[in-house]
């Protein structure tokens, strides 16, 4: 099934992620590996001209494969986001900033508060067994795959669209 950006709404909408979710970091350590469920580990967003952003329950990693990081964002629908490091099995980052999530988030988005958006940039991602393309310019941190189509907002001269 093909899906357009375009077809999006605006502002996002949240639903549970309907493709079984697996990440991995850079060695190839399986951080996250969820099926679709009737009670929802993970989720997307679908935002007008974005591929959708998948985001995990935050105990869905192995302990200790994450920390707090440097910085914060903000959201005109979900709020402020925090960044996350990823880290090696031995505690070590691997990856600053590798993911990002609402610890307190809007109403509307409130079954984020918590959970994890990777950047597909920073880790391998597939849904079912195809792997992830990493979304252009890694501000949205979009996973686009073979059921969607662009063009996506994220690259250069795209930021008004």
């Amino acid at each position: 099934m093909s899906e357009s950006c375009w077809d999006y709404p605006r502002p996002p909408r949240l639903e549970p992620a309907r493709r079984r979710v697996r990440i991995l970091d850079p060695a190839g350590r399986l951080l996250v590996d969820l099926p679709p469920s009737d009670v929802p580990r993970a989720w997307r967003v679908l935002e007008t001209s974005h591929p959708p952003t998948y985001y995990v329950a935050a105990d869905a990693l192995p302990e200790g494969a994450v920390r707090p990081g440097a910085g914060s964002s903000w959201c005109e629908w979900k709020g402020r986001a925090s960044y996350v490091d990823l880290l090696d099995a031995e505690g070590a980052v691997v990856r600053p900033r590798a993911a990002w999530t609402y610890p307190r988030p809007t109403a509307a988005y409130a079954e984020l508060a918590g959970a994890l958006a990777f950047y597909p940039s920073a880790v391998r991602c597939l849904l079912d067994d195809e792997v992830v393309l990493a979304q252009e310019g890694d501000f949205y941190g979009g996973w686009i795959t073979s059921e969607v189509t662009g063009p996506f907002k994220g690259g250069p001269g795209t930021l008004g669209w």
